[in-house]
C-alpha cells in the first residue's frame, strides 16, 4: 500500500525506520519529515497542518493509509477534515478525531475526564486569565512543591515545577496575564505534586479493542540528575524495571480499561495511540498527562523492541480489527539519548555541519532536528538526533547508545551523561 506518515521529529524517522521494513509497505511518504526520514522515504515538502495539500496529495498519490505523527494536526482536526470528504473519508487514517485529541489538546478537559471515569490523577483546580489573585491564594494554601500546568499545547514545556511560593505566583502571573505560551497557558492547572518514579505507557486502540506497547521511561529536564528546565524530551529508556507484572496489570485495570471505556462511554470515537504518563506512587499508578499520539523520544525505544509488523497494528487500529491483532515483544532493552543543539530548550544556533553519524556503530541514528544544506548535513532543530542503542541488558544498550554519540559532532551539540542511570540503580536495588 502508499502510505503516508506526518510529521518531521526523531518519532517520525522511528516511525519511517519501522514501517519501511513492512511488506505491505510499498510506497513511503513523509510530509515534511527531515534529513534521516529521506533515507527510509520520499520526503514532501508540506506542512502537517495543511489539510487541503495532504489531501489533494492523497487522492494524487493514491494513499490508503495515513499516519498522524505530531500532535498540533490531531488537535486542529485532521481526522474531522477526512471524514467530512467524499474522496478522503475511506482513507484509513491513525489518530483521534478533534473531540478525541482534547485528551492532549486541553489539560483541563483531560483531568475533568479522569475524575468523571476513575482515573486515578492528582487533585487540580484550574484558573482563567481574570483569576490570578485566586490563584495567588491557592498557592499559598498549597503544599509544596508546586505543578503549574498550561492548558493547551506547549510544545512539551508548558509544565513547571516549583518549591519557593512566590516563584509559583510569579510564574502564574507571566502565564495567565503575559501569556508566556500564549493561548496556551489562558488557562492554568495548579496540580497536586505526586512524589514517585515515572512511567511512559502506551495503548493503540480503535476505541474497543487494544494493544499496550512496551512501557518507556523518559526524561524531560535538560540536565543531568533531572535538573534545569523542562524540554521536549532528553533520552528514553524500555523496559521499565519497576513496570513490573504486577503494577502492568494495574495500570490495565485501573487506568486503561476505564479510560477505553469512558470514551466509549462519552461517545467519543478514538482510532489511534494514547500516550499515558504515570507516575509509580508506592506501587500505584497515577495518571499525570495523556498525549493523542507516541512520545519523542519514547518511540525511538519502543519501536526498537516492537517485533510484530507495524503497518499490520496501523492498519487494524484504523478499520477497527484490534481485536484480530497481537503485538510480539523484544526481550532486549533499549535506551536512547537526545543529542540536542547547544542552549536548547532556549535559544539556538541551526547550520552547523555534523559529522560522524557513520561510525555510531551498534546503534541506531534517528534523525530529529536535521536537513541537507548545499550537500551538507547541518543541524536544523533544538533536538536533532535521538540515538539508540539496544542490548541483552539496559547497561549494554546504554554503553552502545553513548558509544554513538560520542562519534557524532557539530558546534554546541549538547546531550546529557546520565540516561539510564536512575534505572540501573533502581534494578541493583
Amino acid at each position: 500500500m502508499n502510505i503516508l506518515l506526518l510529521g518531521s521529529g526523531g518519532r517520525e524517522h522511528a516511525f519511517a525506520w519501522k514501517m519501511a521494513q513492512s511488506p505491505r509497505c510499498s510506497k513511503l511518504y513523509v510530509a515534511p519529515g527531515n534529513a534521516g526520514t529521506a533515507l527510509e522515504a520520499e520526503n514532501v515538502a508540506f506542512a502537517v497542518d495543511d489539510f487541503e495539500r495532504i489531501g489533494a496529495f492523497c487522492v494524487e498519490k493514491k494513499i490508503e493509509l495515513v499516519v498522524v505523527g505530531p500532535e498540533v494536526p490531531l488537535v486542529k482536526g485532521i481526522r474531522d477534515y477526512f471524514e467530512s470528504r467524499s474522496e478522503l473519508k475511506t482513507i484509513l487514517l491513525v489518530g483521534p478525531g478533534k473531540l478525541g485529541a482534547q485528551l492532549e489538546g486541553s489539560k483541563d478537559f483531560s483531568k475533568q475526564f479522569m475524575l468523571r471515569n476513575g482515573v486515578p490523577t492528582a487533585a487540580a483546580r484550574t484558573f482563567f486569565a481574570n483569576q490570578y489573585n485566586e490563584a495567588a491564594h491557592y498557592i499559598d494554601l498549597s503544599q509544596p512543591p508546586i505543578v503549574l500546568k498550561a492548558d493547551g499545547l506547549a510544545a512539551g514545556k508548558g509544565v513547571i515545577i516549583t518549591s519557593d511560593k512566590e516563584e509559583a505566583k510569579r510564574t502564574i502571573r507571566e502565564m495567565l496575564e503575559e501569556k508566556k505560551f500564549g493561548e496556551a497557558s489562558s488557562k492554568v492547572l495548579i496540580e497536586q505534586f505526586l512524589d514517585g518514579i515515572e512511567c511512559s505507557v502506551f495503548v493503540l486502540t480503535d476505541g474497543s479493542d487494544y494493544v499496550i506497547l512496551p512501557e518507556a521511561k523518559d526524561y524531560k529536564r535538560i540536565g543531568d540528575g533531572d535538573t534545569g528546565p523542562n524540554t521536549g524530551g532528553m533520552g528514553s529508556v524500555s523496559p521499565v524495571v519497576f513496570a513490573n507484572a504486577a503494577f502492568m496489570k494495574k495500570v490495565e485495570d485501573k487506568v486503561v480499561k476505564p479510560t477505553i471505556a469512558g470514551l466509549r462511554k462519552e461517545n467519543i470515537p478514538y482510532k489511534g495511540f494514547i500516550f499515558i504518563g504515570l507516575m509509580n506512587v508506592k506501587g500505584e499508578p497515577y495518571v499525570i498527562e495523556y498525549n493523542a499520539r507516541m512520545g519523542d523520544p519514547e518511540t525511538q525505544s519502543v519501536l526498537s523492541r516492537i517485533k510484530s509488523d507495524l503497518v499490520d497494528l496501523l492498519c487494524a487500529c484504523a478499520s477497527g480489527k484490534m481485536k484480530d491483532v497481537t503485538i510480539e515483544v523484544d526481550a532486549n532493552c533499549a535506551l536512547t539519548i537526545v543529542m540536542a543543539s547547544g542552549g536548547y530548550p532556549d535559544n539556538f544556533q541551526k547550520g552547523h555541519a555534523i559529522t560522524g553519524t557513520e561510525a555510531a556503530h551498534n546503534a541506531k541514528v534517528f534523525h530529529a532536528g536535521t536537513k541537507i544544506l548545499n550537500g551538507t548535513l547541518v543541524n536544523d532543530g533544538g533536538r536533532v538526533f535521538g540515538i539508540t542503542g539496544t542490548g541483552a541488558t539496559l547497561k549494554e544498550a546504554q554503553e552502545n547508545a553513548y558509544a554513538a554519540a560520542k562519534a557524532i559532532h557539530w558546534s554546541g551539540a549538547y546531550f546529557r551523561k546520565d540516561i539510564g542511570n536512575d534505572v540501573l540503580n533502581l534494578d541493583k536495588n
